[in-house]
């Protein structure tokens, strides 16, 4: 397959971008897939391997603190070393993690498997963002970023989706050898892919090697901390709507367990996909009317989402509740694509990768790692709809440090470019 020259600007060619866009986001789909089809074939496993719910649980939380810890290792690795490699071998990592998975004889097996995805998927997360933004223009990448994210709502979806139909028809075991194997496939494809220059379009000279950075220095950037701490805001509410919701149906309006998972994930899907794109598509445009125009539609957004939030929990009908709870949805997700977008306007070429993983790491200890255990123990000393009016104070902190982001923004992304 042939593609275009690179531009003069440093930017491959439009064909080969757009190649690269369609690449990153359906491997972005397979990262996602095989991350959530654990917990679809939850209750498969713990028949099976006659489990409690606290081994089971493990088998999340291994993923999730192996993710967060190795991440930090490849954001210094990525920003020293070639991203598509490190994304390709990430892919190939996890994927056969996956499908090791479903060959894995008892628990102990089945633990080590689920840890090495967190492993591979921390390879291609810290570095996929900024590789995709390089292949771009400044101005458009809240639109291409918002399209890659698009993979946490569908991707998660699928990975229920396919789990449950697979695991139900042909067991667990099968569920992770097909959603495994599809990602052997994309290795190559992704490993032969010719990669932009290191910051294109952020430095004027084109040469971002003269920019100083570290960990230490992602610390002392305001916008990157404040940023960071409203994605962590953020996504202490979802992930512990995530987690809750369901159950919350079944107690407080009689829904059985399948038939609240069903409505939730498909409220989530259909929020997931319009909200990021609409929030990709405004935050552009508001961006080139301002230099905080991302900041602005994220806090706003984040206020709007609030009452839906609080009423959706308050509301004593389930159509009022899933109503609300679509526009609380469809305003959080809004925010996916300009949150990231800043991550990359704020940091310096070479320590992206780096700003993408120290991200990673407090979004998640900060946000979903905690908030569903939170909620659970204030469930157990209230109730668990006092416990969940709790979710929309995170998205008002949301909302606050986006706006604080907002005063230091302009600075930050011109001593970039600088």
């Amino acid at each position: 397959m042939s593609h275009p020259a690179e531009t003069a600007d440093g930017f491959p060619g439009q064909g080969h971008a757009r190649y690269a866009l369609t690449l990153l986001l359906a491997v972005n789909l397979l990262n996602y897939i095989d991350r959530q089809v654990l917990y679809a074939v939850f209750p498969l496993i713990k028949s099976d391997l006659n489990l409690s719910d606290t081994a089971l649980g493990l088998l999340g939380s291994a993923f999730m603190v192996c993710y967060m810890v190795s991440a930090p290792l490849f954001g210094w690795l990525g920003d020293r070393w070639s991203r598509i490699r490190l994304a390709a071998t990430g892919l190939a990592v996890w994927s056969i993690a996956t499908a090791l998975a479903g060959l894995a004889p008892g628990y102990r097996t089945l633990l080590v498997a689920r840890t090495a995805v967190g492993i591979g998927e921390a390879s291609f997360g810290t570095v996929s963002p900024g590789l995709l933004a390089d292949y771009f223009p400044k101005e458009r990448r809240g639109r291409i970023l918002a399209l890659f994210y698009l993979a946490i709502p569908v991707g998660s979806a699928l990975g229920y989706l396919l789990g449950g139909l697979i695991g139900h028809h042909l067991g667990w075991h099968a569920s992770f050898l097909m959603v495994g194997a599809p990602g052997l496939l994309l290795v190559l494809p992704l490993w032969l892919l010719r990669g932009p220059l290191r910051g294109a379009g952020d430095i004027p000279d084109g040469n971002p090697e003269n920019t100083e950075g570290g960990y230490l220095s992602l610390f002392r950037n305001r916008s990157f901390v404040t940023n960071t701490l409203a994605m962590a805001a953020m996504t202490f509410a979802l992930g512990g709507l995530a987690q809750w919701m369901p159950t919350f149906l079944f107690r407080m309006h009689g829904l059985d367990v399948a038939r609240g998972n069903t409505l939730f994930g498909a409220i989530t899907v259909l929020t997931g996909i319009t909200g990021t794109l609409a929030g990709g598509w405004l935050g552009d445009r508001l961006q080139q009317k301002s230099g905080k125009g991302y900041l602005l539609l994220s806090g706003w957004g984040f206020i709007l989402g609030t009452p839906f939030a609080a009423y959706a929990i308050l509301a004593p009908s389930l159509p009022h509740c899933l109503a609300a709870m679509f526009l609380a949805e469809f305003f959080l997700f809004l925010n996916t694509g300009p949150l990231n977008t800043v991550i990359v306007n704020v940091t310096p070429p070479p320590i992206r990768a780096m700003a993408f993983a120290v991200n990673i790491f407090f979004i998640h200890a900060l946000g979903d790692a905690i908030s569903p255990t939170i909620l659970g123990w204030l469930s157990d000393l209230w109730d668990l709809r006092s416990a969940l009016l709790t979710t929309p104070l995170a998205i008002l902190a949301a909302a606050f440090f986006s706006f604080v982001c907002g005063r230091t923004i302009e600075a930050d992304v011109a001593r970039v470019g600088e």
